[in-house]
């Protein structure tokens, strides 16, 4: 039996209409439909579904740079480089609801020293 596709695989292919915000040959930004603070998108990757950050390998290394690069680059488009949360979520557990892997930016939001970004799932 096939999986089912998640809904980032749907957006990527089309099937699920979204503004992109960025978008080059490895990856698309997105709004959070639920977002948790003034700023927040989604950084995830096109052409490699991992799902969840501890199933990369050293194959993804090249992949998982990039989505750090384009965080920085879609922070500055955004106006938010000098003070920004980037959050990826591992599992269920710690609140990831779609397992493909992807980057939340979060920014335009009070954030205290002992917070832990558990409350952007």
């Amino acid at each position: 039996m096939a999986e089912e596709k998640t809904i980032f695989a749907k957006i990527i292919d089309g099937e699920i209409p979204s503004e992109k915000l960025y978008e080059d040959d490895q990856a698309i930004v997105i709004q959070d439909i639920n977002p948790q603070a003034p700023t927040h998108v989604l950084i995830i990757p096109k052409s490699t579904e991992i799902p969840r950050l501890a199933d990369a390998n050293e194959s993804h290394q090249a992949l998982l740079g990039h989505l750090l690069l384009v965080a920085g680059k879609v922070s500055r488009q955004l106006g938010v480089d000098e003070a920004f949360r980037l959050v990826i979520n591992n599992g269920a557990g710690a609140g990831q609801t779609v397992f493909h892997l992807h980057l939340h930016i979060l920014a335009n939001k009070g954030f205290d020293e002992g917070s832990l970004g558990r409350e952007f799932g």
